[in-house]
Formats: C-alpha cells, sequence, structure tokens
C-alpha cells in the first residue's frame, strides 16, 4: 500500500475534509484553481472581513513519498487538493471549513470560543426514544441532499483539465460513503491499467485520525440536517461478542428470512441502496463511482471464511493493544511491528503485535465477519453498521 510520512497524512486531514464544496464544482473555481468562497455572515472571502480567515496558497508536505508507491503525477489525490485548488481558504483560531464559516470540532458559538465537550454512548444503553431517533437521523441522511458538498463523476484530466466539470449531486449519508470510496479507490493509469496498492485512508499512520476527522464531519453533517446539535454517534462494543447484537430490526438490520445474505423486510436498512461496490467496472471503464444505486445492503454475520477470521475480538485482545507504546512502527504499513495503529487496524496479531495481513484482528475482524457490504472496503461505509463499530475503534 501507499506509504505516506505520518506528517504528510495529517496535512492532507484538513483539506481532504472538504471534498467537493459545491461553490467550487464549477469552470471559473476549477480554472482558476481557488476555492476561497465568501462566508455568509460577511460575504467576503472566507470571512477575511471579520478575521474569520483568509485566501491562501495551499501549504504542502515536502515528505517524500515511500517506495510502495512508483508513480508520480498520475493521481489527483497526490498532495490534496493541489490538482484541484492551489488557493483554499486558511482558517483562524477556532473557525474551520471550506470558508471558515463553522467551529473546529469541540467549540461552539457566534465566534466559536465556547469550549464544547459531547459524549458518544454504548449503544446499548440508549433509551427506545434516543435508538429510534438515532435510526430516522440515518434514515434522513439517507434521503436529504448534501446542501453544501458535490461529488466528482470524473478524474481532473477527464474534465479536460477543469474546463469541463463533472460533479453531481448527493444524499448526506451517500456523500461519506463515496468519500470513504474516494480515498480507498485505485489509482486509474489510463487504458486498461489501474494500480491497486493504494490507500489513502488504510494501511498507514493516517488510518485512526482520517477515519477521526471522517467521523466529526458525519456527526457534523447529522447535527446540521436534523438540527440536533447534542446528537453524537452511539458505537458498537464488540468485545466478546458471541455474534452480531446489533443484526436485529430493532437496531441495525435482522436477517432475512429467505435470503441470509440480505437484511430483514422489517428493517428500515433493507430498502437503501449502495454504492461504490464495483470497483472492478470502474476500473475496466477508467471511470469513478458516479454514485448510482447498485442494489441493496448485503449481510451475512458470522458466515465469513473463518481461517481468516475465526472469531470477534475478545476483551484481552484490545487490553493488549491498548498497553502498546508505539502508535507505528518500521514499514509504516500493513507489515509493522508492534506498531499500535497496524495492530489495532487488524494487519498484526491482537495477541502478539507482530504482523499477520493472512488474518484479521481487531478492526479488521468486524468487517471480515460481517460478510457483506462492510467487507469490501471501498463501499464498506454503505452498512450504517460502519458508523457504530468505528465509533468505537475511534
Amino acid at each position: 500500500m501507499l506509504l505516506f510520512a505520518l506528517g504528510f497524512l495529517l496535512v492532507i486531514l484538513q483539506p481532504s475534509t472538504g471534498q467537493f464544496p459545491r461553490v467550487c464544482a464549477n469552470m471559473q473555481s476549477l480554472l482558476s484553481k481557488e476555492c476561497c468562497p465568501p462566508w455568509d455572515g460577511d460575504e467576503s472571502p472566507c470571512g477575511e472581513l471579520s478575521s474569520r480567515g483568509s485566501c491562501q496558497n495551499i501549504l504542502l508536505s515536502q515528505a517524500p513519498l515511500g517506495p510502495q508507491f512508483p508513480f508520480s503525477g498520475v493521481d489527483d489525490r497526490e498532495d490534496w487538493p493541489s490538482v484541484f485548488y492551489n488557493r483554499t481558504c486558511r482558517c483562524e483560531g477556532n473557525f474551520m471549513g471550506f470558508n471558515c464559516g463553522e467551529c473546529k470540532f469541540g467549540f461552539s458559538g457566534v465566534n466559536c470560543t465556547e469550549r464544547q465537550v459531547k459524549t458518544r454512548r454504548n449503544i446499548f444503553q440508549l433509551t427506545a426514544s434516543e435508538k429510534n431517533k438515532f435510526l430516522a437521523y440515518l434514515n434522513l441522511a439517507k434521503n436529504i441532499p448534501s446542501q453544501d458538498y458535490v461529488i466528482a463523476t470524473g478524474t481532473y484530466t477527464q474534465m479536460n483539465n477543469g474546463s469541463s466539470p463533472m460533479f453531481r449531486d448527493i444524499n448526506v449519508y451517500d456523500l461519506f460513503v463515496w468519500m470513504h470510496y474516494y480515498a480507498s479507490r485505485d489509482t486509474l493509469l489510463g487504458g486498461s491499467n489501474v494500480w491497486r496498492d493504494i490507500d489513502f485512508a488504510h494501511e498507514a499512520p493516517g488510518f485512526l485520525p482520517w477515519h477521526r476527522v471522517f467521523l466529526l464531519m458525519w456527526e457534523r453533517q447529522i447535527q446540521r440536517i436534523t438540527g440536533d446539535e447534542n446528537f453524537t454517534i452511539p458505537y458498537w462494543d464488540w468485545r466478546d461478542a458471541e455474534d452480531c447484537e446489533v443484526c436485529s430490526d430493532e437496531y441495525m438490520g435482522g436477517r432475512h428470512p429467505t435470503n441470509p445474505n440480505l437484511l430483514s423486510p422489517a428493517s428500515i436498512f433493507s430498502s437503501w441502496q449502495v454504492i461504490c461496490t464495483r470497483s472492478e467496472e470502474y476500473n475496466s471503464q477508467q471511470a469513478l463511482c458516479s454514485a448510482t444505486s447498485e442494489g441493496p445492503i448485503r449481510r451475512n454475520p458470522g458466515n465469513n471464511d473463518k481461517s481468516r477470521t475465526p472469531r470477534l475480538p475478545s476483551s484481552a485482545d484490545v487490553e493488549f493493544c491498548l498497553s502498546l507504546t508505539q502508535y507505528e512502527s518500521g514499514p509504516m504499513d500493513k507489515m509493522a511491528n508492534y506498531s499500535f495503529r497496524n495492530t489495532l487496524e487488524g494487519f498484526a496479531d491482537p495477541q502478539t503485535a507482530i504482523s499477520n495481513p493472512a488474518q484479521s484482528g481487531l478492526h479488521n475482524a468486524l468487517h471480515i465477519y460481517m460478510n457483506g457490504s462492510m467487507s469490501q472496503v471501498q463501499g464498506s461505509a454503505n452498512d450504517p453498521i460502519f458508523v457504530l463499530h468505528h465509533a468505537f475503534v475511534d
């Protein structure tokens, strides 16, 4: 997998949180390579008149790429977002967002000066009303268009270097499915060639911070569309679980009575359509996922390959992982030994911290155990269990 120095991954996190702001998804912005929208509060770019931020050249890390990616200048995600925009809003103080119009995570108030602490809770400790509200919020996100962001349906080259924009609307939930796909998709090299050993969100030091920002953004969007500023993502504590405890119609959807690979028709999630699951089709067409519907969520928990994932993680696995003192080590990829990140991600044995990619532990074990949409990296966020799982990992 593509190896980035940790510093580089942290540098790309903030601009990657925006992906493609609607106000910058046009020919003028792409040709000028500038995305510095006005803040509604004073109508100045980046809220500069109110000292919220200013339009600046983007800062790129000078850290070298690792040897695993033998290309340069072939992928739109390299030095993100410089292929599309090289001037963006640089926000000051506790302001953030593509136009510096939001408060940084953990702050609120007119001037983003009020410290705000919110607590994520175990989904089984929610009241029936709280749990039902969470499910309703998920369904609302699946059915309401994103007002702020769009997705790209073509590469920068396919957009004729910006003169022919290729973007489309998407609902709030699928925006994040697409973002997860976009970060982990293969590199299109032209013709029928692709480079599969690349992932901007997994198998490297940025795995944990990338997904933390991803969850915070997802949480923020739910707060915005519902008006519920106190909303937090619940988590599923899967330590020592003997089966998929959240796989019931009361929670995230039970098993279909006649097709074990589908969800029960009594679950609201049975009508959901997945996107971005056909990587080989996109590769053969040298195309990006356009977020068109590709069928229902698939899930068959426990019917996975037992030689790869014999069981769900135990409390002992988690405690051992938490005892590791090195965040990262060695090659800083899935071959890293004694790495907290690699052990938690699941490429190292949760009892020894020695790399063993043939087995799936901790985080990876849950994805493989679900034996369906969750088990495919690029499209795994289609299954709403994804957010419960990653909230617990976080």
